[in-house]
């Protein structure tokens, strides 16, 4: 059993900015592939980042330019830093590990962008 902590959620202004991190308790991290998914009320769970063991990443389309998705192997984690932010990514933000079939998610950080 892998256990995912997100950390870095809060309230920000639309273009503002915020880095969220999520720290694994594996010790094969390397090994995994890792993603940032988002859930707004009403709404099904989307991919909004992913960076495979390889090194590549993949964004969703309404991020694509704005955020960035990074790992650090060595200190288990994932991060997720987000530019331009704006009232349309308010969501919960859930970190994501996955090997073969198996997947883990994060309880969940909330990110609210609001004047």
């Amino acid at each position: 059993q892998v256990q995912l902590v997100e950390s870095g959620g809060g309230l920000v202004q639309p273009g503002g900015s915020l880095t969220l991190s999520c720290v694994a308790s594996t010790s094969f991290f390397r090994s995994y592939n890792m993603g940032w998914y988002r859930q707004a009320p009403g709404n099904e769970r989307e991919l909004v980042a992913d960076i495979r063991d390889s090194g590549m990443i993949e964004y969703g389309d309404s991020v694509k330019g704005r955020f960035t998705i990074s790992r650090d192997n060595a200190k288990k984690s994932v991060y997720l830093q987000m530019n331009s932010l704006k009232p349309e990514d308010t969501a919960v933000y859930y970190c994501n590990a996955r090997v073969a079939s198996t997947y883990y998610w994060g309880q969940g950080t909330q990110v609210t962008v609001s004047s």
